[in-house]
């Protein structure tokens, strides 16, 4: 799934809400079990480095409760850069929790699935009871071969729901949040009929079969769904034609496709003042804040403010920007000292992981499904010159 990476590997200006206190504090379990929980994204990793994982041991933290980390650590490019912005997040997680009972086993997989396994193969042979990581789609199953048999859970990166299952749970910004969440919101302020232009790939696949299950269960139609590659302007054509049937338009990709997508619209004779634009996650970007016609246009995204604070702290203690994606593995560091603390001997099993009242992290709520997908509480936010600015606060709790 190529589409959401790009959002995830450079720092962006986005933010995303503190509920940090929910899982740092003692208080993470109330007495109704409502336990708050979330996470975020990565796909295949290009930019491999040539060179072999360094496997040097790598051990943080004193705690009794062993933890591999697997990340990319040496691989070339945005990836590497990702993947130290991570460990560095997982280390802050650990100073931020008083006195946390678990060991951090970090092994660089050097983007590649060997090295994952690799890594995998270390971690548990030197004590560790659940895996967090890695980073790419491609080297997940390599892990949960070995994990699998064990029965040993894995909380992966990706944002590919296709790897996940089975003891693979993924903690990341998946595409099908953010269209649950507008589409159910466009829904809640009238909008009945919507049409949607997305990317021919993998990202658009699963947007699309997310889209249509959203708006059905709504009971609202879809009256144009086109799909593009080079080419925009034919499709574009055709939901030109069919916007007069329609209350909001779909555009999901990234900051500049979704531009470029718009103006293609544009010159196609639509006038996008007219409807209610709808985007996903990836529109949080400068971009599409910069562009005249997205104006007004509603998105679904992590509410700012938990991240803002975040990269702030991380500023403090590291003197750079973290990626957008770094929240993921603090919060994946913080739920697992937290499940050390309070869950006993059942700490890292299924029913703790997917407890449906879920975990608050750095970017809101979050649980864990059964089929090793996540949900998250998200804002909405609207499109503005210069930013963004919420519409709907992420929910305080998952319904039932």
């Amino acid at each position: 799934m190529e589409g959401p990476h790009h959002r995830n590997s450079q720092p962006s200006g986005a933010t995303r809400r503190t509920a940090l206190g929910l899982l740092v504090g003692a208080p993470l379990l109330a007495a109704c079990s409502g336990i708050q929980q979330s996470l975020s994204q990565f796909s295949s990793n290009p930019e491999a480095g040539p060179a072999g994982p360094q496997q040097q041991p790598q051990a943080v933290g004193t705690g009794q409760v062993k933890i591999g980390l697997i990340l990319p650590l040496s691989a070339s490019g945005n990836a590497g850069l990702a993947a130290q912005s991570m460990r560095n997040a997982a280390e802050m997680a650990l100073a931020e929790f008083q006195n946390p009972n678990i060991q951090l086993l970090i092994k660089d997989d050097g983007g590649s699935p060997q090295g994952a396994s690799q890594g995998a193969q270390q971690a548990l042979s030197e004590g560790a009871e659940i895996i967090l990581g890695p980073l790419f789609a491609g080297s997940v199953p390599s892990v949960a071969q070995l994990t699998r048999p064990r029965g040993t859970s894995v909380i992966a990166f990706s944002t590919d729901s296709s790897v996940a299952g089975h003891g693979v749970y993924l903690l990341s910004f998946l595409p099908e949040s953010d269209i649950n969440r507008i589409v159910d919101y466009s829904a809640g302020i009238g909008k009945r009929s919507f049409a949607a232009m997305v990317p021919d790939n993998a990202y658009g696949n699963v947007v699309e079969a997310a889209f249509k299950q959203a708006v059905g269960r709504k009971n609202g139609r879809v009256v144009a769904f086109e799909k593009y590659g080079a080419d925009r302007a034919t499709p574009a054509r055709t939901v030109a034609q069919a916007l007069g049937q329609a209350d909001a338009l779909l555009i999901a990709d990234d900051g500049d496709s979704v531009v470029a997508t718009a103006d293609a619209l544009t010159a196609a004779g639509a006038n996008l003042r007219n409807i209610q634009l709808l985007g996903t996650g990836l529109w949080d970007n400068p971009r599409v804040f910069a562009s005249p016609v997205l104006q007004g246009g509603l998105y679904a995204a992590p509410d700012p403010s938990g991240f803002r604070s975040f990269a702030g702290r991380y500023r403090t203690k590291f003197g750079g920007e973290p990626v957008r994606t770094a929240t993921l593995a603090y919060d994946a560091v913080a739920l697992m000292a937290a499940l050390a603390r309070t869950q006993g001997a059942q700490r890292f099993a299924p029913e703790t992981l997917t407890n449906p009242s879920g975990f608050a992290g750095i970017d809101g709520l979050f649980r864990f499904r059964s089929d090793g997908t996540n949900e998250r509480g998200l804002a909405v936010m609207k499109v503005a010159s210069g930013g963004s600015t919420p519409v709907a606060g992420s929910p305080k709790s998952f319904g039932a």
